[in-house]
């Protein structure tokens, strides 16, 4: 197994970073200024920020290759909107509207109290003006007149109480989506009582500037308006949506403060010495500074090339600024192993030769795991992959150079023996004496390896914490929780819910949630009116036989079936040919002279003139309407469309199925094996990676366990704490697999080439060596992300539960189950541990824990 080896990518990768740290060591106010001047002026890009936002919710967070929207094409082409003959059902979009849901939760709405005050509602609605323009200006029309509310239509103030409405038609007007909280009279269709009310007011789109002056109007007065006793108002309008989606990041800024404030004080206080010549205070605020600039720098640069900006890639500077930490812990920590009185120049090139192998490698699986996530169909994923992938390149760059001439200067200070903070020369400590000024005197170093000297936690894990993990009642232990561990998380797979909630894009605080919770409570229990629309031109509606075959598949979708629940409202399906058919406006149907002479008198009265693309006597296409029932989850909303599309294709009519919610929809149809497709790319591209660090198959097999059960962990735990899969957090999955092998490739690495004798040495030897840096890497992303648990967003909150389950599982893999099931396998050891190089001479464990403890992040 020795002969499977090999450092032929290894070694010159590290020989060229051994000259590149000592060119600058050599030369480090070039790498200070040059990194500096580019971090400027690219910049400069975040003029084009406001230009580059992207936060429609279509175009961010549903497919982009959706069927939706392939079918949405075929319905506008055939069916163009008509603002002066407005139909609700008939929309191929969801419309420029705007809506209230009026509720008395504990009383009937439809008392004359209730209804006097929902009518001076309506009326203060319709009084609102923008400038010269009034509702009457701007509403959709039905002929001359404003589209009303069917309510008012059905209902006046004085009669509320004796008026009979049947639910949910009354005279052939849908009144479901206007009537909610419905109590029936017993055996009969007639209202008994209602608990809602919801306005709709719908506008014309031929000026949006003037329409959403007045929405915005609308939401500003609907935010005041008087609540009688008992009574709740929820408003909405159709720029609700993405208004406040765009307010919601707003309330992340004061959180990036608070982020940069905890990671430079966790960086100072993971650097600080108590000696005043060899502490790091300023090199790890520099570290900080480099990870800002490369934030700065890749965002700058991809806002001047055009890239658009989701509101997601917000989350990104708070994760670049956990991965730039850790990897200034590797450069310190390389640096601190180099010899003290040594040259700069000479300490610079042996720390790059260690460290900067290292940070290459594990950048390239990161930002290799982001660029991956551009293969996904949703906008707000790409955008951030885009985004993040090149931030982590640019994080890397200032690190070997910005942050490394940094080193370099803060080297020379060591090396003349000044004092951290005044730059004052002080005496060195008088070697084996502890009676010191810490403030005073400084430059101490171990004498017996002529290097700083080791930090204490690193003797912790060697000396209490290995042997602990290896005795056998903790491998036990640690059997019975990985047993545990597992199990939960398989549970917890079968138990995750699909797709996000559009008013989980809005802030907690957004009105927008109060409407979306009414509208599930009162208005669920019928789903959307479903077109199916006859897209073949050459279909022959005289043809009796053509008829029938049509009214078999409109029967067929009456007699879907969801969980032993009807999925299709049974004798509520509109359809202009069955009318036409059994009217008296056609005398012989079968017909095609009588069938084609008489349809044009037949639809401008009968409404459904919208219905039939009717031109030169050929009809190209037509449409009807189902209506969908018991659809009140995500998983009905995809069980549904999948349904429905699955009919459609079965039928021998060509035929389409759509409305405007199939849009948001079909993100059901896509995620989940998307997500499969990214998590499969990923891995076997971390498995190249981790063979060209690691080229030994054992350790490979390690890592790849790691990587599924890492992934499964954090999948399974999503659930318990209510995260649903959906795009977002599809990004955090695709950071996993980057994540999940920093945290086991080391740590299997190490155990294989330790050159201790038994199975349980060589695992106190790995966490000897490795143990540190991995809780210093863990506690620094946490540190990165963990402002956003405050954060009043869905997104922002989901990013942080998801990297703190990463985070943790693979801090728990990398330090407790790998070392301990390694142990099972100690043949592996005695089959790489070689204590020989290639060349022959006996490597010693200085030399091994060195290259170990810099390849860690």
């Amino acid at each position: 197994m020795a002969g499977c080896n090999t450092d032929c990518v290894e070694k010159p990768m590290a020989r060229g970073f051994e000259i590149l740290g000592r060119f600058v060591g050599r030369h480090p106010w070039c790498f200070i200024i040059l990194p500096m001047l580019i971090s400027a002026c690219l910049g400069g890009g975040f003029y084009f920020l406001a230009d580059r936002e992207a936060n429609g919710i279509e175009e961010m967070f549903t497919p982009m290759n959706g069927p939706a929207k392939d079918e949405r094409r075929v319905v506008k082409e055939y069916f163009p909107q008509n603002d002066n003959e407005f139909s609700r059902l008939r929309l191929y979009t969801e419309g420029t509207f705007a809506s209230l849901i009026i509720v008395t939760p504990t009383a009937n709405i439809l008392t004359i109290p209730a209804f006097t005050k929902i009518v001076d509602i309506d009326r203060e609605v319709k009084a609102i003006e923008v400038g010269t323009f009034n509702f009457s200006n701007l509403c959709v029309k039905k002929g001359d007149v404003c589209v009303s509310n069917s309510i008012f239509d059905i209902v006046k103030t004085p009669n509320v109480t004796t008026t009979t409405i049947d639910y949910p038609y009354h005279d052939n007007i849908f009144i479901a989506s206007e009537i909610g909280g419905v109590k029936l009279k017993t055996g009969s269709t007639e209202i008994e009582s209602a608990k809602a009310i919801r306005l709709f007011y719908f506008l014309k789109e031929d000026n949006q500037t003037v329409t959403t002056m007045w929405l915005q109007k609308f939401i500003e007065t609907a935010s005041m308006m008087q609540q009688e006793e008992g009574m709740t108002i929820s408003y909405f309008t159709s720029i609700s949506r993405e208004e406040e989606f765009e307010k919601s990041s707003d309330s992340i800024i004061p959180l990036f403060s608070l982020t940069y404030a905890l990671a430079i004080t966790f960086s100072i206080t993971s650097c600080i010495r108590l000696d005043c010549v060899r502490n790091k205070v300023w090199v790890a605020t520099f570290g900080v500074l480099s990870a800002g600039m490369a934030v700065l720098s890749s965002f700058g640069l991809l806002l001047y090339c055009g890239m658009p900006f989701a509101m997601t890639v917000a989350t990104a500077p708070f994760l670049i600024l956990g991965i730039g930490v850790d990897d200034m812990f590797i450069m310190i920590s390389c640096w601190q192993q180099t010899q003290v009185h040594g040259d700069v120049e000479d300490r610079m090139a042996a720390t790059y030769k260690e460290a900067a192998v290292s940070i290459t490698i594990t950048t390239l699986t990161d930002a290799l795991a982001f660029y991956i996530g551009l293969l996904t169909p949703f906008g707000s994923v790409q955008s951030f992959c885009m985004y993040t992938g090149t931030a982590v390149l640019f994080c890397y760059l200032y690190n070997i150079t910005f942050f490394g001439a940094f080193l370099a200067l803060n080297g020379r200070r060591e090396k003349s023996n000044r004092h951290w903070l005044t730059c004052m020369k002080v005496p060195e400590p008088v070697e084996n004496s502890e009676k010191y000024n810490i403030c005073c005197v400084g430059g101490a170093y171990d004498h017996g390896t002529g290097k700083e000297e080791p930090m204490p936690i690193n003797n912790f894990f060697k000396t209490y914490y290995g042997p602990f993990l290896t005795n056998n009642w903790t491998k036990g232990f640690v059997i019975l929780l990985y047993a545990g561990y597992l199990g939960s998380s398989i549970y917890g797979c079968f138990q995750i819910k699909e797709g996000i909630d559009l008013k989980n894009l809005a802030a907690d605080s957004s009105y927008v949630g109060s409407y979306y919770d009414n509208e599930d409570e009162f208005f669920s229990e019928y789903g959307p009116n479903v077109m199916v629309v006859v897209t073949d031109s050459e279909f022959q509606y005289w043809n009796e036989s053509a008829r029938n075959s049509l009214d078999v598949c409109l029967k067929s979708f009456e007699d879907l079936k969801l969980d032993g629940r009807s999925l299709i409202a049974k004798d509520m399906t509109l359809s202009w040919l069955h009318i036409y058919v059994n009217s008296r406006a056609v005398t012989n149907p079968n017909d095609q002279t009588v069938f084609m002479n008489s349809l044009p008198a037949f639809l401008q009265p009968s409404g459904f003139t919208q219905d039939v693309n009717f031109t030169d006597n050929t009809i190209y296409a037509s449409r009807m309407f189902i209506q969908t029932v018991n659809v009140s989850t995500a998983v009905d909303e995809k069980n549904m469309l999948n349904e429905l599309r699955e009919t459609a294709n079965d039928c021998p009519v060509k035929l389409v199925v759509y409305h405007p919610a199939f849009i948001y929809f079909d993100q059901y149809a896509v995620i989940v094996s998307n997500t499969i497709q990214n998590i499969v790319v990923a891995t076997l591209a971390m498995l190249v990676i981790s063979l060209l660090l690691i080229p030994n198959p054992i350790c490979s097999l390690w890592v790849t366990f790691a990587i599924a059960s890492v992934i499964v962990g954090v999948a399974g735990f999503m659930a318990f704490w209510h995260v649903n899969l959906d795009s977002v957090s599809m990004i955090n999955l695709i950071i996993c697999i980057g994540f999940s092998v920093d945290f086991s490739a080391h740590i299997s690495y190490a155990f294989v080439s330790s050159n201790k004798r038994t199975a349980n040495e060589k695992a106190i030897d790995a966490v000897y060596h490795l143990g540190y840096p991995i809780i210093q890497g863990a506690v620094s992303t946490i540190l990165g992300v963990v402002a956003l648990c405050a954060a009043e967003s869905y997104i922002f909150r989901t990013f942080f539960k998801i990297m703190f389950l990463v985070i943790s599982f693979g801090v728990l893999h990398g330090i407790v189950f790998i070392p301990v099931f390694l142990t099972f396998f100690g043949i592996c050891g005695d089959k790489v541990g070689n204590k020989e190089d290639v060349k022959g001479r006996p490597i010693t464990l200085s030399q091994i824990g060195h290259m170990l403890v810099t390849q860690t992040r």
